[in-house]
Protein backbone atom coordinates (compact mmCIF):
# COMPACT_ATOMS: atom_id res chain seq x y z
CA UNK A 1 0.00 0.00 0.00
CA UNK A 2 1.08 3.41 -0.64
CA UNK A 3 0.43 6.60 -0.39
CA UNK A 4 1.11 10.44 -0.54
CA UNK A 5 0.32 12.31 2.12
CA UNK A 6 -0.66 15.99 1.87
CA UNK A 7 1.74 18.96 2.45
CA UNK A 8 0.88 20.15 5.93
CA UNK A 9 -1.67 17.08 7.03
CA UNK A 10 -1.49 15.81 10.76
CA UNK A 11 -2.99 13.03 12.26
CA UNK A 12 -6.71 13.28 12.40
CA UNK A 13 -8.02 13.39 16.03
CA UNK A 14 -7.06 10.35 18.26
CA UNK A 15 -11.11 9.60 18.56
CA UNK A 16 -11.58 8.55 15.42
CA UNK A 17 -9.52 5.49 16.20
CA UNK A 18 -10.10 4.85 19.71
CA UNK A 19 -10.22 1.18 20.69
CA UNK A 20 -10.49 0.82 17.02
CA UNK A 21 -8.52 -2.77 16.80
CA UNK A 22 -10.00 -5.23 18.61
CA UNK A 23 -7.04 -8.14 19.45
CA UNK A 24 -8.52 -11.14 17.52
CA UNK A 25 -5.25 -13.06 17.27
CA UNK A 26 -6.42 -16.16 18.13
CA UNK A 27 -8.48 -16.60 14.98
CA UNK A 28 -7.84 -17.38 11.56
CA UNK A 29 -5.63 -16.81 9.74
CA UNK A 30 -2.99 -15.83 12.78
CA UNK A 31 -4.10 -18.55 14.58
CA UNK A 32 -1.66 -17.41 17.71
CA UNK A 33 -1.98 -19.71 20.42
CA UNK A 34 -3.58 -18.65 23.26
CA UNK A 35 -0.50 -18.81 25.71
CA UNK A 36 1.23 -16.30 23.44
CA UNK A 37 -1.87 -14.13 22.45
CA UNK A 38 -2.51 -13.01 26.17
CA UNK A 39 0.94 -12.04 26.78
CA UNK A 40 1.23 -10.22 23.55
CA UNK A 41 -2.44 -8.41 24.34
CA UNK A 42 -1.12 -7.15 27.42
CA UNK A 43 2.03 -5.57 25.70
CA UNK A 44 0.16 -4.17 23.22
CA UNK A 45 -2.50 -2.16 26.09
CA UNK A 46 0.87 -1.10 27.70
CA UNK A 47 2.72 0.18 24.37
CA UNK A 48 2.24 3.28 22.69
CA UNK A 49 -0.38 2.25 20.42
CA UNK A 50 -2.44 1.24 23.13
CA UNK A 51 -5.53 3.83 22.65
CA UNK A 52 -5.93 1.80 19.25
CA UNK A 53 -6.61 -1.78 21.06
CA UNK A 54 -10.28 -2.97 22.07
CA UNK A 55 -10.63 -6.21 24.10
CA UNK A 56 -8.71 -9.53 23.59
CA UNK A 57 -11.32 -11.67 21.64
CA UNK A 58 -11.42 -15.47 22.60
CA UNK A 59 -14.32 -18.08 21.64
CA UNK A 60 -16.38 -19.22 24.49
CA UNK A 61 -14.88 -22.74 24.42
CA UNK A 62 -11.59 -21.75 25.16
CA UNK A 63 -12.60 -20.03 28.46
CA UNK A 64 -11.13 -22.76 30.95
CA UNK A 65 -7.69 -22.50 29.12
CA UNK A 66 -8.29 -18.48 28.94
CA UNK A 67 -8.99 -19.07 33.20
CA UNK A 68 -5.60 -21.49 33.73
CA UNK A 69 -3.51 -18.61 31.64
CA UNK A 70 -4.81 -15.46 33.57
CA UNK A 71 -4.42 -17.19 37.40
CA UNK A 72 -1.81 -15.11 38.12
CA UNK A 73 -2.65 -11.76 36.64
CA UNK A 74 -4.20 -8.53 38.66
CA UNK A 75 -7.77 -8.44 38.94
CA UNK A 76 -9.68 -7.11 36.19
CA UNK A 77 -5.96 -6.64 33.85
CA UNK A 78 -7.86 -7.85 30.81
CA UNK A 79 -9.85 -6.95 28.65
CA UNK A 80 -12.17 -9.56 27.21
CA UNK A 81 -14.53 -9.88 24.36
CA UNK A 82 -16.16 -13.71 24.45
CA UNK A 83 -17.23 -15.19 20.47
CA UNK A 84 -20.98 -16.94 21.50
CA UNK A 85 -21.90 -20.02 18.97
CA UNK A 86 -25.74 -19.04 19.87
CA UNK A 87 -27.97 -16.91 21.21
CA UNK A 88 -28.72 -19.74 23.72
CA UNK A 89 -25.35 -19.89 25.07
CA UNK A 90 -24.80 -15.96 25.75
CA UNK A 91 -25.72 -16.32 29.61
CA UNK A 92 -23.39 -19.02 30.54
CA UNK A 93 -20.57 -17.37 28.07
CA UNK A 94 -21.14 -13.87 30.29
CA UNK A 95 -21.02 -15.73 33.91
CA UNK A 96 -17.82 -17.81 32.62
CA UNK A 97 -16.10 -14.41 31.60
CA UNK A 98 -17.23 -12.72 34.56
CA UNK A 99 -15.99 -15.17 36.92
CA UNK A 100 -12.43 -14.91 34.82
CA UNK A 101 -10.84 -12.68 38.33
CA UNK A 102 -8.05 -11.35 35.51
CA UNK A 103 -10.98 -10.68 33.44
CA UNK A 104 -13.14 -7.21 32.67
CA UNK A 105 -15.69 -8.77 30.00
CA UNK A 106 -16.49 -5.91 27.91
CA UNK A 107 -18.35 -7.83 24.72
CA UNK A 108 -19.94 -10.75 24.05
CA UNK A 109 -20.29 -12.01 20.03
CA UNK A 110 -23.09 -13.86 19.47
CA UNK A 111 -23.57 -15.78 16.71
CA UNK A 112 -26.76 -17.20 15.22
CA UNK A 113 -27.47 -20.85 13.85
CA UNK A 114 -29.40 -21.23 10.22
CA UNK A 115 -32.03 -22.78 11.78
CA UNK A 116 -32.98 -19.55 14.22
CA UNK A 117 -36.07 -17.45 12.80
CA UNK A 118 -35.16 -13.64 12.68
CA UNK A 119 -38.14 -13.40 15.35
CA UNK A 120 -36.64 -15.78 18.02
CA UNK A 121 -33.66 -14.49 17.64
CA UNK A 122 -33.64 -11.34 20.29
CA UNK A 123 -36.09 -12.67 22.83
CA UNK A 124 -34.01 -15.73 23.00
CA UNK A 125 -31.09 -13.72 23.60
CA UNK A 126 -32.96 -11.74 26.11
CA UNK A 127 -34.07 -14.53 27.97
CA UNK A 128 -30.34 -16.54 27.68
CA UNK A 129 -29.32 -13.54 29.21
CA UNK A 130 -31.42 -12.99 32.08
CA UNK A 131 -29.71 -13.97 35.53
CA UNK A 132 -26.74 -14.59 33.73
CA UNK A 133 -25.04 -11.64 36.01
CA UNK A 134 -24.15 -7.90 36.04
CA UNK A 135 -23.86 -6.91 31.60
CA UNK A 136 -22.86 -3.27 33.01
CA UNK A 137 -19.93 -2.14 30.50
CA UNK A 138 -20.69 -5.36 28.11
CA UNK A 139 -21.80 -4.72 24.73
CA UNK A 140 -23.44 -7.69 22.99
CA UNK A 141 -23.52 -7.78 19.69
CA UNK A 142 -25.63 -10.17 17.55
CA UNK A 143 -23.83 -11.44 14.10
CA UNK A 144 -26.11 -10.81 11.25
CA UNK A 145 -26.48 -13.68 8.70
CA UNK A 146 -25.66 -13.35 5.13
CA UNK A 147 -29.32 -14.45 4.50
CA UNK A 148 -33.44 -13.12 4.06
CA UNK A 149 -32.94 -12.51 7.80
CA UNK A 150 -30.40 -9.66 7.70
CA UNK A 151 -32.91 -6.61 7.32
CA UNK A 152 -35.71 -8.37 9.80
CA UNK A 153 -33.00 -9.07 12.39
CA UNK A 154 -31.31 -5.36 11.80
CA UNK A 155 -34.75 -3.52 12.26
CA UNK A 156 -35.62 -6.50 15.90
CA UNK A 157 -31.86 -5.12 17.12
CA UNK A 158 -32.85 -1.31 16.63
CA UNK A 159 -36.36 -2.15 19.39
CA UNK A 160 -33.57 -3.78 21.20
CA UNK A 161 -29.97 -2.88 23.26
CA UNK A 162 -27.98 -5.12 21.08
CA UNK A 163 -25.91 -4.32 18.62
CA UNK A 164 -24.46 -5.96 15.12
CA UNK A 165 -21.61 -7.80 13.86
CA UNK A 166 -21.36 -7.87 10.30
CA UNK A 167 -19.00 -10.91 8.82
CA UNK A 168 -16.55 -9.16 6.30
CA UNK A 169 -14.37 -12.11 5.10
CA UNK A 170 -13.19 -15.13 6.31
CA UNK A 171 -10.76 -18.08 4.92
CA UNK A 172 -12.91 -19.36 1.59
CA UNK A 173 -13.60 -16.31 -1.06
CA UNK A 174 -17.28 -17.02 -0.58
CA UNK A 175 -17.22 -15.68 2.70
CA UNK A 176 -16.33 -12.57 1.74
CA UNK A 177 -19.55 -9.85 1.00
CA UNK A 178 -19.12 -7.77 -2.35
CA UNK A 179 -18.82 -4.10 -2.31
CA UNK A 180 -22.84 -3.75 -2.90
CA UNK A 181 -23.65 -6.83 -0.04
CA UNK A 182 -21.79 -4.76 2.13
CA UNK A 183 -23.12 -1.45 1.33
CA UNK A 184 -26.93 -2.51 1.71
CA UNK A 185 -25.50 -3.84 4.86
CA UNK A 186 -24.24 -0.25 6.31
CA UNK A 187 -27.45 1.15 5.35
CA UNK A 188 -29.49 -0.61 6.83
CA UNK A 189 -27.81 -0.62 10.02
CA UNK A 190 -27.26 3.56 9.67
CA UNK A 191 -30.56 4.12 8.46
CA UNK A 192 -32.16 1.46 11.63
CA UNK A 193 -29.51 3.55 13.88
CA UNK A 194 -28.33 -0.05 15.18
CA UNK A 195 -24.39 0.68 15.74
CA UNK A 196 -21.80 -2.47 14.09
CA UNK A 197 -18.69 -4.33 14.64
CA UNK A 198 -17.01 -5.91 11.61
CA UNK A 199 -14.95 -9.30 11.91
CA UNK A 200 -13.14 -11.11 9.48
CA UNK A 201 -10.89 -9.99 6.26
CA UNK A 202 -10.22 -6.58 7.13
CA UNK A 203 -6.23 -6.89 6.56
CA UNK A 204 -5.25 -4.00 5.01
CA UNK A 205 -6.55 -0.39 5.78
CA UNK A 206 -7.63 -0.10 2.12
CA UNK A 207 -9.64 -2.29 -0.63
CA UNK A 208 -6.83 -4.93 -2.32
CA UNK A 209 -6.60 -8.11 -4.30
CA UNK A 210 -4.64 -10.48 -1.33
CA UNK A 211 -1.86 -11.39 -3.91
CA UNK A 212 -1.51 -15.11 -1.54
CA UNK A 213 -5.17 -16.03 -2.12
CA UNK A 214 -6.46 -13.75 -4.85
CA UNK A 215 -9.67 -13.06 -2.37
CA UNK A 216 -10.72 -9.98 -2.64
CA UNK A 217 -10.67 -8.04 0.67
CA UNK A 218 -12.42 -4.92 2.13
CA UNK A 219 -10.23 -2.21 3.66
CA UNK A 220 -11.07 -1.44 7.17
CA UNK A 221 -10.78 2.36 5.87
CA UNK A 222 -12.93 2.38 3.64
CA UNK A 223 -15.65 0.56 5.63
CA UNK A 224 -14.93 3.68 7.74
CA UNK A 225 -15.29 6.50 5.34
CA UNK A 226 -18.36 4.29 3.57
CA UNK A 227 -20.24 4.32 6.99
CA UNK A 228 -19.27 8.21 7.43
CA UNK A 229 -20.97 8.42 3.64
CA UNK A 230 -24.13 6.96 4.59
CA UNK A 231 -24.56 8.55 7.64
CA UNK A 232 -24.61 11.71 5.46
CA UNK A 233 -27.74 10.33 3.69
CA UNK A 234 -25.53 8.85 0.76
CA UNK A 235 -27.49 6.40 -1.59
CA UNK A 236 -26.35 2.63 -1.88
CA UNK A 237 -23.99 3.52 -5.28
CA UNK A 238 -21.85 6.66 -3.41
CA UNK A 239 -21.56 3.71 -0.66
CA UNK A 240 -20.40 1.11 -3.44
CA UNK A 241 -17.90 3.26 -4.79
CA UNK A 242 -16.05 4.02 -1.53
CA UNK A 243 -16.34 0.62 -0.50
CA UNK A 244 -14.64 -0.32 -4.46
CA UNK A 245 -12.16 2.62 -3.60
CA UNK A 246 -8.43 1.25 -4.24
CA UNK A 247 -6.83 4.28 -4.24
CA UNK A 248 -4.94 4.52 -0.31
CA UNK A 249 -4.54 8.62 -0.89
CA UNK A 250 -7.73 9.17 -2.28
CA UNK A 251 -9.51 7.18 0.90
CA UNK A 252 -7.08 8.40 3.14
CA UNK A 253 -8.64 11.78 2.66
CA UNK A 254 -11.87 10.63 2.69
CA UNK A 255 -10.95 9.08 6.73
CA UNK A 256 -9.57 13.05 7.33
CA UNK A 257 -12.96 14.51 6.23
CA UNK A 258 -14.59 12.22 9.01
CA UNK A 259 -15.99 13.14 11.98
CA UNK A 260 -14.77 11.22 15.00
CA UNK A 261 -19.12 10.98 15.35
CA UNK A 262 -18.70 8.13 13.33
CA UNK A 263 -17.57 6.08 15.60
CA UNK A 264 -21.14 6.00 16.97
CA UNK A 265 -21.88 4.07 14.15
CA UNK A 266 -19.33 2.04 13.23
CA UNK A 267 -17.42 0.57 16.46
CA UNK A 268 -14.91 -1.73 16.09
CA UNK A 269 -13.25 -4.03 13.72
CA UNK A 270 -11.69 -7.47 14.81
CA UNK A 271 -7.64 -7.92 13.41
CA UNK A 272 -5.46 -10.97 13.78
CA UNK A 273 -2.34 -8.92 13.51
CA UNK A 274 -2.56 -5.42 15.43
CA UNK A 275 0.97 -4.47 14.18
CA UNK A 276 -0.75 -4.24 10.24
CA UNK A 277 -3.55 -1.86 11.12
CA UNK A 278 -1.08 0.55 12.97
CA UNK A 279 1.65 0.83 11.02
CA UNK A 280 -0.79 1.15 7.93
CA UNK A 281 -2.70 3.74 9.68
CA UNK A 282 0.35 5.71 10.56
CA UNK A 283 1.96 5.66 7.06
CA UNK A 284 -1.33 7.26 5.93
CA UNK A 285 -0.06 10.08 7.87
CA UNK A 286 -3.17 9.78 9.91
CA UNK A 287 -1.71 8.37 13.07
CA UNK A 288 1.54 10.44 15.10
CA UNK A 289 4.39 8.30 14.21
CA UNK A 290 5.12 8.06 17.75
CA UNK A 291 2.53 5.35 18.21
CA UNK A 292 4.25 2.67 15.67
CA UNK A 293 7.71 2.72 18.20
CA UNK A 294 5.96 -0.06 20.45
CA UNK A 295 4.92 -2.58 17.41
CA UNK A 296 5.35 -6.24 18.16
Amino acid sequence: MTATVPPGAGPVPAELFAAFCDDAAVFPPGELPLDRAVPAHLRHVTAAHAPLVGPLVVPQARLPELAELTAGLGRGSLDLAVTVPSPEAAGQALASAAALPAARPRCLEVAVPEDVATAEIVPRLSTALKGAGDRTGVTVYVEVPRDRRRAGLIAALADSPFLAKFRTGGVRAELYPDERELARAVLLAVRAQVPFKATAGLHHAVRNTDPRTGFEQHGHLNLLAATGAALNGAGEEEVVAVLAERDATTVAGLVRALSPEVRTAFRSFGTCSLAEPVGELAALGLLDPDLTKDLL
